[in-house]
C-alpha cells in the first residue's frame, strides 16, 4: 500500500548519494593516493556503488537488507583504498558516510515527491536532485571540516568504531521500519508521513554521529593540552632545580682553591690523602659543565647529561647559546629538553656501551639558526603513514614530546626535519636567525 501510494527512492539516486557522502570525507581527511589515481578511484567507486544498488533492486524483499549491506561494503572498500589510516579509521568514516547518504537521499526524495507527481527523473527533477545533493553535501563538508583533521590521518579506536556503527545501524533500522513492516507501534502508514519519519530519524542519527566526533575532538584536545602542560611544567621545574645545582657547583669550584691550599699546607701524608679523597668525592657527581652563552641551555644540557651518564650515554655539545636569546626560557626548555629525552631514550638501546653517543650542535647558517641533535641507535625505526614515530608504547604522553617540539618551533617560523641511517638518528631544527629576523613567537 505504501509503495503504491508514493514510490520509494530510485536506486540510482541512492548510489549517487552514497558516492557523494564518501567524497565529502575524501576532500577533508588525508588521502593515501595522489590526484590522478584518486580521479580513477572516484569514477570506479561511482560505478560500483550505482551497480550495487541496481543489483540490490533486483533482489526479493527479504534480501533487501543484504543488498544494503553490500552497498556498505563497497563504501568501505572505496574509502579504504583512498583514505590514509587503518581499518578502524575506514570503518568509522564508512558509518558516518552511510548515515549522511541516507539523510541526503531521503531529504531529496521527500522534496521530489512533494513537487513532482511522477517518480521519473525528468529534467526539472534532475535539477532538483543536483541542487539538493550539492547543497547538502556542501553544508556537510563545511560542518565536518570543523572537527575532522584536514589533510591529516584520522586516529580512531575500535571502541569508537563500534559506537559509530551502532548509531548507524539503529538509524538505518528505525528510519526504514515503516517500509519493512507497517504494523508496528513505531511505523507510519501514510506515504508523506513515512518519508518525513525517515528523514527526521536520519537527521537525528547524523547529529548523534556529529556530536560523537565533537566529543572525541574535545577529549583529544584536552588530553594534548594537559600532556603538553605537564611536559612544560616538568621541564621548567627541572630547569630551576638544575640552575640551583649549577650555582652550587660554581661555588664549589670557587672554594676549591682554598681546599687546595689546605692540602698543600698539610704535612701529614695520610691526612693529605684523606683531604684529596674528600675533595674528589665532592665533585664526583657534578659532571661536565656546559658554557654555551645561555644559562637556560646550560641548565638543560647539564640535567640531561647527568641522566645520560647513568646509562653510559655520552653527550657532546658545540653550541652558541646566544643564538637562542629571542626564545622564551620555557620554549628553550621544551624544545631542547624533549629532543634530548628522545635522543637519550634511543641511544640506551645500543648494545655497545662505547657507542652510546649524543651530539648537540647549535650554530648560525646563513640567515637561520640550526639546532642539530644526532644520536646513535639500534637501527630499528617505527613508522606510521610514512613518518617516524615514537617507540615508547602506549604511554599517556605517547608522541607528545615531538609534537611539542614541532608546535613550539612553528610558532617561531621554523621547521623540524628527521632523518636516519643504519647507525645515526638526526633531528634538525631550523629557526630564523635573530640577527636578521629576531626570534619571536607568533
Amino acid at each position: 500500500m505504501i509503495g503504491e501510494a508514493l514510490p520509494d527512492i530510485p536506486r540510482l539516486c541512492t548510489g549517487i548519494a552514497e558516492w557523494g557522502a564518501c567524497v565529502v570525507y575524501l576532500v577533508i581527511v588525508r588521502r593515501r593516493v595522489g590526484l590522478l589515481p584518486l580521479l580513477g578511484i572516484l569514477v570506479v567507486g561511482l560505478g560500483a556503488l550505482v551497480a550495487t544498488q541496481l543489483l540490490a533492486d533486483a533482489l526479493p524483499l527479504p534480501l533487501w537488507t543484504v543488498g544494503m549491506l553490500a552497498a556498505v561494503l563497497v563504501m568501505l572498500v572505496f574509502l579504504r583504498v583512498s583514505v590514509a589510516g587503518g581499518w578502524a579509521t575506514t570503518a568509522y568514516l564508512t558509518a558516518r558516510a552511510f548515515v549522511l547518504a541516507e539523510l541526503v537521499a531521503s531529504l531529496h526524495w521527500q522534496l521530489h515527491t512533494y513537487f513532482f507527481a511522477t517518480a521519473q527523473l525528468t529534467p526539472p527533477a534532475i535539477a532538483l536532485l543536483a541542487a539538493t545533493y550539492g547543497a547538502c553535501f556542501a553544508v556537510a563538508g563545511v560542518a565536518e571540516g570543523r572537527h575532522l583533521p584536514r589533510e591529516e590521518t584520522l586516529e580512531v579506536g575500535w571502541r569508537e568504531v563500534i559506537s559509530a556503527g551502532a548509531i548507524a545501524a539503529a538509524t538505518f533500522a528505525l528510519s526504514n521500519l515503516s517500509f519493512v513492516n507497517a504494523n508496528t507501534p513505531f511505523s507510519g502508514r501514510l506515504g508523506p508521513e513515512i518519508f518525513y519519519i525517515r528523514t527526521l530519524v536520519d537527521l537525528c542519527g547524523y547529529i548523534a554521529l556529529y556530536a560523537q566526533q565533537e566529543w572525541r575532538m574535545e577529549l583529544r584536545s584536552r588530553a594534548q593540552t594537559q600532556a603538553m602542560q605537564s611536559l612544560l611544567r616538568s621541564q621548567h621545574e627541572q630547569y630551576r632545580a638544575t640552575k640551583r645545582a649549577i650555582e652550587d657547583t660554581g661555588r664549589k669550584h670557587h672554594d676549591m682553591k682554598h681546599a687546595i691550599e689546605a692540602i698543600r699546607a698539610e704535612s701529614d701524608p695520610g691526612a693529605r690523602a684523606r683531604l684529596v679523597d674528600e675533595l674528589e668525592r665532592s665533585f664526583a657527581d657534578d659532571g661536565a659543565l656546559f658554557h654555551t652563552g645561555s644559562a637556560v641551555l646550560d641548565a638543560v644540557l647539564h640535567a640531561k647529561a647527568t641522566v645520560a651518564r647513568e646509562d653510559g650515554v655520552e653527550i657532546t655539545c658545540v653550541a652558541d647559546g646566544s643564538l637562542l636569546h629571542g626564545m622564551s626560557d620555557l620554549d628553550v626548555v621544551a624544545v631542547v629538553g624533549n629532543a634530548l629525552d628522545n635522543a637519550i631514550e634511543n641511544t640506551r638501546r645500543v648494545d655497545d656501551p662505547d657507542s652510546r653517543t649524543v651530539r648537540v650542535a647549535l650554530f648560525a647558517q646563513d640567515d637561520f639558526v640550526m639546532l642539530r641533535l644526532e644520536n646513535t641507535f639500534d637501527g630499528v625505526l617505527h613508522r606510521s603513514d610514512g613518518r617516524i614515530v615514537s617507540r615508547k608504547g602506549r604511554r599517556a604522553d605517547h608522541g607528545y614530546g615531538l609534537r611539542s617540539i614541532q608546535q613550539t618551533v612553528e610558532r617561531y617560523g621554523g621547521t623540524v626535519s628527521i632523518s636516519a641511517d643504519e647507525r645515526w638518528f638526526s633531528l634538525r631544527i631550523l629557526l630564523p636567525s635573530p640577527t636578521s629576523h629576531p626570534l619571536k613567537a607568533s
